[in-house]
């Protein structure tokens, strides 16, 4: 597994694919397959059966994991860039690389 650049309740931006764009915050890390959840981006409609928590059953929409490589994080003004460590141990950091800001 790699270091991961990016966290859960950070607002990146979609770089590559059908969804291209779009912006959203990290609900989830799934990190044994480098992925991501993204709040209100790569909504999928899945066929459920009746249940305790559903008892109707149907048709439901929800978020679909997206590879981390097609993210961006976005800085406080709305810009994506790309993400810095600096430091050692307990005083390492996260720092946006275009406006050198920690993050």
């Amino acid at each position: 597994m790699t270091k991961l650049k990016v966290k859960k309740g950070d607002k990146v931006r979609v770089i590559a694919g059908d969804h291209k764009g779009s912006e959203g915050t990290i609900t989830k890390i799934l990190r044994e397959k480098n992925k991501a959840i993204v709040e209100g981006v790569n909504m999928i409609k899945k066929h459920v059966k009746p249940n305790a928590q559903n008892p109707q059953g149907g048709i439901v929409e929800k978020e679909a994991p997206m590879q981390i490589s097609n993210l961006s994080l976005l800085t406080a003004d709305g810009k994506t860039t790309r993400v810095g460590f600096r430091g050692e141990g307990k005083s390492k950091e996260r720092y946006s690389k275009k406006s050198n800001e920690v993050i």
